[in-house]
């Protein structure tokens, strides 16, 4: 019998290939197993934490608000994100403003709450506009009869602008409450770009419009600066009014106090909760558990196992009120803009020219709708997507719907670009508008080629071919080119704002060049109808649409799922705090974000090879 041969060695190396791609597919199959094993695990948890973690409002109750993170319009975050950063105990967390007015809105009416405990100390940021509708609705819950209690260990100016709304603001003795005034402090680029060798274009129309100077100067420019002060100090103006009235002190008084810290201070040997009550900016002193006694002393029932008060927070209040966008009857329909604009279609927190576009076009198109309400808390962006959704606010109009727009904290720029076409425009008294000019950039690299030992060379077949090639010195011919496309957008804008306000070129040309406005001053300039906040556009649109009383008030924004609606309840709720209690918890690093300085946002869509034409404003003050 003959022997049985080998087998050849290719057959052996297959069947090795064979056998490891085997192993791998198993390693694959079971890491997988394990990876989903643990996410359903994971979610069985949040769902029993979020059964666990709702709890129902018992008569006599204190609604406690104590807002964290920024205060935004709409969150800019996804919902999976904001489930894992709640799980990661990250603390860049956002409040709604929508949520916070509703929750206090409610709970005036709401006979099972007997008061409001704020603290503000955790309000990370959120404009004075924004600040101030809130202030506005917790004074509609003191008409009620029913008190607000404010308490902070350290209050900056922002947190106190909404504390100073309170019957009674207490601050811990070991605290302080520090104001300080407005800032506007930027980062400037030049000497960095010039030691890269790269080489910053700018053209703009408009002897304020002042956004981009940080790519061109080391320092800010005497223009910039004067605007400025002009804004900044009606911002500020209109802050001590404020506070002084509700504080019941003398503006100068308060202005004196601010500025003159360091003297004053040294009266109470550095103590500034003692130095807050020697100049009423507080009505006492407590710590936490005289707070709580206090409270137990006014007949708050004590919380559970007799410890505490009895209480609700604002998350699970929130989350047992009524859902709105569910109504099948005629009324106003609200659209939220909200960020920075950029082309294309974009997440909520910021504003694309095609989806907010899309978002006005739904609106039009559904026979619920009888008037819009755009909500614009935006510095701007650019020009095209801006143009993109100012067609559908006209069109808008066109179709027979009024349009009113409600400026937040900032509707400048791109900003009022996309509000000027509304039927009325408000605007808060501290809202940050105006900003009417563009500019373009363009960035060669000839330079930093050079650096490196490169050189760029060749032909074309004209003139003009070749023009945009990065890695060639800008030709002065392609620089006049660019700055006739920026002098005809600024006649476009200057133009379209004079049409939609009814005034001559001439004299919105005179308030425009890029001059940044407050909402009063922007009033009295005709640049706004009115000042209020957005209640009052969304009764103004009301009336325009002659829908009487009782009509109800939808959100349009991008569809949210089964699932993401869960996540997004589940976060509202204590479930979070249930599951970390526990030992659930992701890493920060998960849920968190480079932050980048305001200049650099002109980068973020900025295409290489072509002029980016932006209508922007860096305008918010620190």
């Amino acid at each position: 019998m003959t022997p049985a041969l080998p087998p050849p060695p290719f057959r052996r190396r297959s069947f090795l290939r064979g056998l490891g791609h085997g192993l791998n597919v198993t390693r694959l199959v079971i890491l997988n197993l394990v990876f989903f094993a643990f996410l359903c695990l994971l979610l069985l948890l949040v769902v029993v934490a979020s059964f666990a973690g709702r709890h129902a409002v018992q008569p006599q109750s204190v609604l406690v608000l104590k807002p964290q993170g920024q205060l935004v319009e709409q969150y800019s975050a996804p919902p999976l994100q904001r489930a894992l950063s709640g799980l990661s105990g990250d603390d860049s967390k956002q409040v709604q403003l929508r949520d916070l007015v509703g929750a206090i809105d409610a709970a005036a009416k709401d006979k099972r709450i007997t008061r409001i405990l704020l603290l503000p100390g955790d309000l990370q940021g959120g404009g004075f506009a924004a600040l101030r509708e809130v202030g506005a609705a917790l004074d509609r819950f003191r008409a009620t009869g029913k008190p607000v209690i404010a308490w902070g260990v350290n209050l900056e100016q922002g947190q106190y602008y909404l504390a100073a709304h309170a019957d009674r603001l207490l601050l811990d003795p070991q605290g302080g409450v520090l104001l300080t005034g407005l800032a506007n402090y930027r980062l400037y680029y030049k000497d960095l770009l010039d030691k890269l060798g790269v080489d910053v274009h700018l053209f703009r129309v408009g002897e304020f419009k002042s956004a981009a100077e940080p790519y061109i100067l080391d320092h800010a420019s005497t223009e910039a600066k004067q605007a400025d002060s002009y804004w900044m100090g009606g911002l500020w103006n209109g802050y001590l009014d404020e506070v002084g009235g509700l504080r019941k002190i003398d503006p100068a008084t308060l202005r004196d106090d601010i500025d003159h810290l360091p003297q004053h201070l040294a009266s109470t040997q550095g103590d500034l909760a003692q130095l807050a009550l020697n100049e009423h900016l507080i009505d006492g002193m407590a710590t936490r558990a005289q707070l709580v006694a206090l409270l137990r002393e006014q007949g708050v029932p004590a919380g559970p196992k007799h410890h505490g008060f009895r209480n609700i927070d604002l998350s699970d209040y929130v989350a047992g009120l009524p859902q709105a966008g569910s109504a099948v009857a005629p009324g106003v329909a609200i659209v939220v803009a909200e960020g920075e604009i950029a082309g294309g279609k974009r997440s909520p927190g910021s504003i694309g020219g095609e989806s907010t576009a899309a978002l006005i076009r739904a609106v039009r198109e559904d026979k619920r709708t009888k008037a819009l309400v755009l909500r614009v808390n935006s510095p701007g962006g650019e020009v095209y997507a801006a143009e993109q959704i100012r067609r559908e606010v006209e069109l808008t109009r066109a179709a027979g719907i009024p349009v009113v727009v409600s400026m937040g904290n900032v509707a400048a720029s791109g900003g009022y670009w996309i509000a000027m076409n509304a039927n009325r425009i408000f605007a808060e008294p501290n809202t940050i508008t105006g900003s009417i000019g563009i500019f373009g950039m363009y960035y060669s690299v000839p330079g930093t080629l050079a650096k490196l030992g490169i050189q760029s060379d060749g032909v074309a077949t004209g003139p003009m071919a070749g023009a945009f090639d990065i890695t060639r010195p800008l030709d002065p011919k392609v620089g006049a080119v660019i700055q006739a496309m920026i002098d005809k957008g600024y006649r476009d804008f200057v133009g379209n704002v004079a049409k939609a306000r009814g005034r001559s070129y001439q004299a919105i040309d005179a308030i425009a060049q890029g001059r940044v406005w407050t909402g009063r001053q922007a009033l009295a300039r005709g640049l706004v109808d009115q000042l209020g906040g957005l209640d009052e556009a969304v009764a103004a649109a009301a009336r325009l649409a002659r829908l009487g009383q009782g009509y109800p008030v939808r959100y349009k924004e991008a569809p949210v799922s089964s699932f993401e609606r869960f996540l997004i309840d589940m976060n509202r709720t204590a479930s979070t705090q249930w599951l970390q209690s526990w030992g659930v918890r992701l890493p920060r690093w998960l849920a968190q974000l480079p932050a980048l300085a305001p200049e650099l946002q002109l980068l973020r869509h900025a295409k290489a090879g072509t002029p980016n034409i932006y209508a922007d404003c860096l305008c918010s003050p620190r």
